[in-house]
């Protein structure tokens, strides 16, 4: 996996990078694993723009990943290495002893014909799902799952990993890609390893046109704008506002706190990220 620079032939190619694909080995999807990924632009079920600054974008297909492992003592071998438009991370296909055939997400080092395997015993090796019970402390893991058999949900982007710290009292504590250190039941399932892609990065784009290809749209600064059409609009010369950033309608757009109090969760989280 790495990064090669494009030949500066355009203006917009001049800074431009993408990563080199080295290590797919196919550029066609297992199709019963693929399923339509319906375009939004956004909008709610009312048709109404919700979230501002999407639309357009390549046509896709959704992979359907297997984030359970709930396959427990099947081997399976490594079929193919494949790029997904839907995630920063690679996936494998893994075809597995009794006939089934999943995707995954590739950690670092996973190579074609390789066998994983998931379960309560297995070894201790990249691409090997198992409890966090059962995972010595001090190695890098991917994919957790915060609820048991509800899946991995944390994770997951392309060269991240967690920190297994320690075990006690049927929780294991993890250091996160954040800095946030919390603890998370042992009974939950993790991968052994990072996720792979690593170079994600450090892509550079280039040009705006790539933004689109990827269904983003563009964004005015509401400084920018009349004072008509944005709160922070207007004023003599460049300013910076007068207040907070916020959107047209005059929330805060950097997020504000809508979370109840009395979590359960927060007994779990040792150390904040911030």
């Amino acid at each position: 996996m790495g990064i090669r620079n494009i030949k500066p032939v355009t203006p917009g190619s001049r800074f431009a990078s993408r990563p080199d694909f080295a290590d797919i080995t196919t550029s066609n999807p297992e199709k019963k694993l693929t399923t339509a990924l319906r375009k939004k632009g956004g909008r709610n079920n009312y048709g109404r723009i919700t979230v501002r600054h999407q639309g357009g974008g390549h046509k896709r297909r959704y992979r359907i990943i297997d984030f359970k492992r709930d396959k427990s003592d099947v081997p399976g071998r490594v079929a193919t290495i494949e790029y997904d438009p839907n995630r920063s991370a690679y996936i494998s296909l893994i075809h597995y002893a009794d006939g089934d055939k999943r995707y995954i997400l590739t950690p670092v080092g996973l190579k074609v014909d390789e066998n994983i395997v998931a379960g309560e015993k297995v070894p201790i090796k990249n691409g090997n799902a198992l409890q966090l019970r059962n995972i010595p402390t001090g190695l890098l893991v991917h994919n957790i799952e915060l609820i048991p058999c509800k899946g991995g949900q944390i994770v997951r982007s392309a060269g991240t990993s967690a920190q297994v710290m320690a075990h006690d009292g049927g929780y294991t504590t993890l250091k996160l890609p954040s800095g946030e250190i919390r603890m998370v039941k042992d009974r939950c399932m993790a991968t052994i390893g990072q996720v792979g892609n690593r170079t994600h990065e450090q892509v550079v784009s280039g040009k705006a046109g790539r933004s689109r290809w990827l269904g983003h749209r563009p964004s005015v600064r509401g400084v920018a704008m009349n004072p008509v059409d944005h709160p922070m609009g207007g004023g003599e010369g460049k300013s910076s506002g007068g207040r907070h950033p916020c959107t047209p309608w005059g929330k805060p757009t950097k997020g504000y706190k809508t979370r109840k109090k009395n979590k359960k969760s927060n007994v779990m989280i040792i150390k904040r990220r911030k």
